[in-house]
């Protein structure tokens, strides 16, 4: 693998969560096993696969969140703060606070900054998603559905970072605003210099914003290649299956 060109490097990553039920017995489940990828400078890597077959876990297991689980593997990354933009705008924004205060929060941690630098970036990462500067006075309760999302990809990017995991980005929106969004995403790769680990279920979706992809199946990678090699010839029968249920 090539540190110069990557911005994260996975190698044989396995997740195992173990839980202790009545009178101390332990029951475990592996949600990876073996999981080995990169994410190349500036691409979109794409991950398919349905629901609990551990596309979830993975993109937990590389920000460190999974405190209860057992995790062995190499996690390398070579950008700083990579964030993550979650399915559920409206679930991981705080409804008690306003836009510019949910925004204005990390750059407060950071601690670099004073108050009207603070305030300058906040308003300007609001324009650069396509968002008005009054709505940093709103709560997210007052905004849409892709308002709210849009807050969500601000948050993610306001310390600057350069590796973002898109987590099922725009399945809770409609058609016409997730194009909206994903050209937002397209847009951002291009001006801020951004990577995208982008998980999705939805393959029509994958193939209009992807570099490459990955199909994941059981906690395992079964399959990756440009969109164009793994859409046009699949090699697993589970890819051909995916296919074909989005096929007319």
């Amino acid at each position: 693998m090539d540190q110069l060109k990557n911005v994260l490097e996975v190698e044989k990553l396995s997740v195992t969560y173990v839980d202790r039920g009545l009178f101390g017995k332990k029951t475990s489940f592996q949600a990876l096993t073996d999981v080995s990828f990169e994410v190349k400078r500036g691409e979109i890597l794409g991950l398919v696969g349905e629901s609990g077959c551990g596309k979830s876990t993975l993109s937990k297991a590389i920000l460190g969140m999974l405190d209860s689980a057992q995790v062995t593997g190499e996690i390398r990354h070579f950008t700083p703060r990579p964030q993550m933009v979650f399915q559920d705008p409206f679930g991981s924004l705080n409804p008690a606070k306003t836009v510019g205060w949910i925004l204005e929060e990390p750059l407060r941690v950071y601690g670099k900054y004073d108050a009207a630098e603070r305030r300058r970036r906040v308003l300007d990462m609001l324009e650069r998603v396509g968002l008005e500067r009054a709505q940093a006075s709103q709560r997210p309760g007052q905004l849409s559905g892709g308002q709210r999302q849009r807050v969500s990809i601000a948050a993610a990017l306001i310390r600057r970072p350069r590796f973002i995991i898109a987590d099922e980005p725009v399945s809770a929106l409609d058609v016409t605003i997730q194009a909206q969004i994903l050209d937002l995403l397209w847009d951002l790769r291009r001006d801020l210099d951004l990577s995208y680990l982008f998980i999705s279920h939805d393959l029509n979706v994958v193939y209009s914003i992807c570099d490459r992809v990955m199909v994941m199946e059981k906690g395992c990678i079964i399959e990756q290649g440009t969109v164009d090699e793994v859409y046009d010839h699949p090699k697993e029968e589970y890819t051909k299956k995916l296919l074909s249920a989005v096929q007319p």
